[in-house]
C-alpha cells in the first residue's frame, strides 16, 4: 500500500493553496466516512469525556488507531490489535506538534446531539399521528385543535395543530368515531393530556428546532453541550404525555377489565411508561438514551394500545389516514382478549417508530390536508 502512494505521488505545477488543500482534505474525509473504503476503525470507548476540556479520551483512542497502536475493528478479524490488523505504526515525531490538534475538539459531543436531534424529530412528528389516534380511541373532540392555534403564533404549537388537523375529522377526511363524540356522556371536556396537546407537543417541537439551529451554525465550535439537557427534557415531556394518555384511570376500561379474561390486561405495559429510564450523567450520551429507551418505547405502548382501542369501536371507522394506515395496514394486531405475552408486540412497533414507518404512512395525508387547503407541503426533512 506504501508502494502505491509512492508510485503514483507523480504530479507537476504549482501546489494547491492552504484553502484549496483543506477543502480537497474535507471532500475526501468525506467520501472516507460513508464507510465504503477499508473500513479499519479505531476502537473508542463511550465513557471519558471531560466537557469544557473537550473529548479528550475518544478522540485520543481514535487516533490511537491512526497511529497503528491500540485495538482496531476490520471486516475480516472484527476487533484486534492494529498491528494484527496490519496497520503500520507512525513514529512519534510526525504527532509533536499535531497530537493536542487531534485530540482537542468536541467531535463526540457533536455527533451525540446531532443522532440524538434527528431521534427526536422521528419521535416529535409519530408522538402526533399516536396522539390522534388515542383521541379517537377515547372518543375526544377535535374543537380544541381549532385554526385559532394560529393567534398564538408559537410555530410548534401551529404545526401540531395543523398535523392533528390533517389526521383527524374534517372536510377531507371524515370520522365515523368523531361524529359520536361527546354526544353520549356528560363529560364536559376531554383530559389536558388530549385537548392540550398543541400545547405540549409544540413546545417539544421548538425545543428540538432550537437545539437543531445550534448545532447547524455551531457545530464544530461549541466546547460542551448544555443544549442537549434542553433537548431531552423537552422530548421527555412527549413521553409522559403518551404515558397519560395511556393510564388506568382513562375511560377504556377494555383494556383492564378481566370480564376479557385478561387478568392482567394491559397494566403492566402501562407501568413499564410509568417509570423514568435511568440516565447517565453528561448530556451528550443521555439525549440519544432518552429519545432512543424512553419515548420511543413509551409511544410503543400507546401506539399498541391505542390501536387495541380502537378495536371496541367497530363498526364505527376513523379517518382514512388513521383507519387505512395505521390500525389495518401497519398492525393487524390480535385482539388482546386473554393475557399473553406482551414484549413482541411492544418490540415490533418500536422497531416501526424508529424506522419512522408510522411517519411515513400518513405523511402523503397530511399533504393531501395541505393541498386543499392551499399550504405549503411538508419539507422533506421536517
Amino acid at each position: 500500500q506504501a508502494n502505491l502512494i509512492r508510485s503514483h505521488s507523480a504530479g507537476v505545477g504549482t501546489p494547491l493553496s492552504v484553502e484549496r488543500t483543506r477543502m480537497l482534505l474535507a471532500l475526501r474525509i468525506n467520501v472516507l466516512a460513508k464507510g465504503y473504503s477499508a473500513s479499519c476503525l479505531s476502537w473508542v470507548p463511550e465513557k471519558g469525556m471531560v466537557g469544557a476540556s473537550g473529548d479528550l479520551a475518544p478522540l485520543a483512542h481514535l487516533t490511537l488507531g491512526l497511529m497503528g497502536e491500540g485495538r482496531m475493528w476490520s471486516p475480516q478479524r472484527g476487533w484486534d490489535h492494529a498491528k494484527t490488523v496490519g496497520l503500520p505504526t507512525i513514529k512519534d515525531e510526525c504527532f509533536i506538534v499535531q497530537g493536542i490538534g487531534l485530540i482537542t475538539g468536541t467531535q463526540m459531543m457533536s455527533f451525540l446531539a446531532a443522532e440524538a436531534v434527528e431521534r427526536a424529530v422521528g419521535v416529535a412528528r409519530q408522538a402526533d399521528i399516536i396522539a390522534a389516534l388515542s383521541l379517537e380511541a377515547l372518543r375526544g373532540t377535535t374543537k380544541a385543535f381549532h385554526t385559532i392555534h394560529a393567534v398564538r403564533p408559537h410555530p410548534g404549537q401551529t404545526e401540531v395543530a395543523l398535523r392533528l388537523r390533517s389526521l383527524l375529522h374534517s372536510d377531507v377526511f371524515l370520522s365515523q368515531i368523531s361524529g359520536k363524540s361527546h354526544r353520549t356522556c356528560d363529560r364536559v371536556q376531554d383530559a389536558y393530556t388530549l385537548c392540550c396537546i398543541p400545547q405540549v407537543h409544540g413546545v417539544a417541537n421548538d425545543n428540538i428546532a432550537f437545539v437543531k439551529s445550534i448545532l447547524s451554525t455551531e457545530l464544530n465550535s461549541a466546547t460542551d453541550n448544555p443544549a442537549l439537557d434542553y433537548l431531552a427534557i423537552g422530548v421527555n415531556e412527549l413521553a409522559s404525555m403518551s404515558e397519560r394518555r395511556t393510564e388506568a384511570d382513562q375511560p377504556l376500561p377494555q383494556l383492564h377489565d378481566c370480564t376479557l379474561h385478561c387478568c392482567v390486561g394491559w397494566l403492566v405495559a402501562w407501568l413499564v411508561g410509568v417509570f423514568e429510564c435511568a440516565c447517565t450523567c453528561w448530556a451528550a450520551r443521555k439525549a440519544p438514551r432518552t429519545v432512543q429507551h424512553r419515548c420511543f418505547s413509551v409511544l410503543a405502548i400507546e401506539l399498541l394500545a391505542a390501536c387495541q382501542a380502537l378495536e371496541f369501536l367497530h363498526p364505527l371507522n376513523s379517518t382514512t389516514p388513521l383507519e387505512k394506515h395505521i390500525r389495518l395496514f401497519l398492525f393487524p394486531i390480535r385482539p388482546w382478549d386473554h393475557d399473553r405475552q406482551m414484549s413482541p408486540d411492544i418490540e415490533a412497533a418500536h422497531m416501526l417508530l424508529r424506522e419512522e414507518k408510522v411517519w411515513e404512512a400518513v405523511r402523503p395525508y397530511m399533504d393531501q390536508y395541505r393541498d386543499r387547503l392551499g399550504l405549503k407541503p411538508l419539507p422533506l426533512d421536517d
